[in-house]
């Protein structure tokens, strides 16, 4: 049996979730989570790594449908709630998942497929509360989660990992980051993301600990629910702390101190999924007493670098590798190089992802021949702590803890029948890190606002670019490519 779930029979009477106010013990976790498995099975022996499809909101129920899937022998793949339909369409025909599972608010935009030939539609209250079917097997080198990055190509990559992978990357923090079953975190991240399935809800059931979930993130409820007292490990993306910043300066000086003497109770606070500006750190360590600890993750290898859990946590910096994580530092030729020297990032372990799902060529490129994992993102170690210096691509746009591909975005433009040509960047912003802004050519006149609604029927709100302008050409090099750099000065 993996791990996680061995904690769960191990701590029947511990509190495990809380959602809406309601309590659940890790006993009924499991015994839920594994009627869900009996339900899937559906009286066959195992899933066999059939991949299952799932737009559930985060608390309980998401967690029982994670857990019976895994239990079943199945492949996790989670839908984004806030996706528009030909998002998760593209995500349950790229994994060919062969069952799909909705909460009831997500049953109408998931009902093209209530009749599609091949998959089988279930509604989360058709789950019943106990299971009578034998469990599989399932050993640690079988797939079980895929998760979509936007990458350096125009169309996401699902990023397959084993259940090894996941153990790997969990032990590693629950180890670095002291995790207990005296722990109460909130859990408020996108559980399409490894930041909020591996590090917050993962770490804190692997460790006996328990879940409260806020669905919809909300500075006030945040806020509410720090001041009940149970709190004391909240992990968020820095535009997060940004909103709880803003809202904390808006409260009454009593009020204010209030949640200060809460805050300095807390035993860890994270911050990651996108450079955290120096300015947000110190001012949360005058609202919190805490220095954010910053760590460096991707979904191909969960966490890979972290500041230290006891010790100096450097502004401005991503810390050192975490335990079982080799990094080394590579010139554009895949040969190591200094740590004092500016390069890529790449990385072995048994953290790293299996394969991109269905995409042998993209996986052969994103290792190098002697089987590291090249990141992408260049960095220097200064004193001891690395740093990250950037990118190497520049159609790669970090925006509120998210990694966006410029080219998604372009190539959707395109097919606007007023837009003869784009360029689709990241320009920096202090709340999000960075936001997406499009220049577009049209072929006749074009209002920007009207082509920004069509936008967002296409792609999710995150994607949408939040600032475009109209230009009769867009900087290119001799070849005819956008140099994006030069695009970057027009905005």
């Amino acid at each position: 049996m993996l791990k996680i779930f061995e904690t769960a029979e191990n701590l029947p009477d511990k509190i495990a979730i809380v959602d809406k106010d309601k309590s659940y013990s890790y006993q009924t976790l499991l015994t839920k989570s594994k009627a869900v498995a009996s339900f899937l099975l559906d009286g066959e022996t195992d899933l066999n790594q059939n991949r299952v499809a799932f737009m559930v909101s985060p608390g309980f129920d998401y967690i029982t449908v994670q857990w019976g899937i895994w239990l079943a022998g199945g492949i996790a793949a989670p839908l984004c709630i806030t996706y528009p339909f030909p998002s998760l369409k593209y995500v349950i025909e790229d994994t060919g998942a062969t069952i799909i599972i909705a909460s009831p608010e997500y049953e109408e935009i998931l009902s093209p497929y209530f009749s599609t030939s091949g998959i089988r539609f279930i509604k989360i209250g058709n789950f019943p509360e106990y299971g009578s079917f034998e469990l599989p097997k399932v050993s640690k080198d079988r797939g079980a989660m895929i998760l979509y990055t936007s990458g350096t190509t125009s169309l996401p990559k699902g990023v397959l990992t084993t259940h090894a992978n996941i153990e790997a990357q969990v032990s590693t923090l629950v180890e670095a980051w002291q995790w207990s079953q005296q722990d109460y975190t909130l859990s408020i991240l996108p559980l399409h993301h490894v930041h909020g399935i591996i590090n917050v809800n993962s770490c804190a059931l692997w460790s006996g600990a328990t879940v409260e979930f806020l669905p919809q993130f909300d500075a006030t409820g945040v806020f509410e629910i720090f001041k009940k007292g149970n709190v004391n490990v909240f992990m968020a993306v820095p535009t997060v702390y940004f909103k709880l910043i803003a809202y904390f300066e808006t409260l009454s000086l009593i009020e204010q101190k209030e949640i200060t003497q809460i805050l300095e109770k807390f035993r860890l606070m994270v911050s990651g999924s996108a450079a955290l500006p120096v300015s947000v750190m110190e001012k949360w360590h005058q609202i919190s007493g805490h220095y954010l600890l910053e760590r460096y993750g991707m979904t191909e290898i969960g966490m890979a670098i972290s500041n230290p859990y006891e010790g100096e946590r450097r502004a401005g910096h991503i810390g050192q590798p975490l335990p079982g994580v080799d990094i080394r530092i590579c010139n554009e030729s895949d040969e190591v190089i200094p740590f004092d020297q500016a390069g890529e990032i790449q990385v072995k372990g048994s953290n790293v992802f299996k394969e991109y799902w269905g995409k042998q060529e993209a996986t052969q490129k994103a290792f190098t021949k002697d089987g590291w994992f090249k990141t992408g993102d260049i960095a220097v170690m200064e004193n001891g702590y690395f740093k990250i210096l950037g990118r190497d691509s520049v159609d790669i746009i970090k925006s509120g803890g998210y990694k966006i591909s410029a080219l998604e975005i372009e190539e959707i433009l395109r097919t606007h029948p007023s837009v003869k040509d784009c360029g689709v960047i990241g320009i920096p912003n202090e709340e999000w890190g960075e936001i997406v802004a499009a220049a577009v050519i049209p072929y006749e006149h074009l209002d920007l606002e009207k082509l920004n609604h069509w936008m967002r029927e296409r792609l999710p709100a995150y994607k949408t670019p939040r600032k475009y302008l109209s230009v009769h050409d867009l900087p290119r090099n001799a070849m005819g490519k956008v140099t994006k750099n030069e695009l970057k000065k027009l905005f």
